[in-house]
C-alpha cells in the first residue's frame, strides 16, 4: 500500500500560480499510474490530472493549458503544477494511486478574486 501526504496549497490570488506535492512512500510508485483529483463539499470528486507510469499525461478539461502534472520516480514524488489560477480551481487536492487508491489528506487551494 502507498501512503501519500500532500503539500503546497495555501491562499493565491486569482491569476497566481502554485504547485502541489505529493510524496509517497514504498517502492512500487515508479510503477503506477498517479492522479490529481480535488473536491469542493457538496460537489463530486474531479478528477483533474493523470500520469502513467511511462509519463503519459491527462487532464480534465477544465484545467487544461494551465494545469501541468509531473513526477520525479527517485523521489517517489508527484508534482501538480497550477498556473492561471481561477475562483473555481478553489478545492481541496488530493493525489492517488489510479485507479481507485486511497488519497491522502489533501492540501486546500484557495484562489481569491
Amino acid at each position: 500500500q502507498v501512503q501519500l501526504v500532500e503539500s503546497g496549497g495555501g491562499l493565491v490570488q486569482a491569476g497566481g500560480s502554485l504547485r502541489l506535492s505529493c510524496a509517497a512512500s514504498g517502492s512500487i510508485f515508479r510503477l503506477v499510474t498517479m492522479g490529481w483529483h480535488r473536491q469542493v463539499p457538496g460537489k463530486q470528486r474531479e478528477l483533474v490530472a493523470s500520469i502513467t507510469r511511462y509519463g503519459i499525461t491527462n487532464y480534465a478539461d477544465s484545467v487544461k493549458g494551465r494545469f501541468t502534472i509531473s513526477r520525479d520516480n527517485d523521489k517517489n514524488t508527484l508534482y501538480l503544477h497550477m498556473s492561471s489560477l481561477k475562483p473555481e480551481d478553489t478545492a481541496v487536492y488530493y493525489c492517488a494511486v489510479l485507479p481507485g487508491g486511497r488519497p491522502g489528506q489533501g492540501t486546500q487551494v484557495t484562489v481569491s478574486s
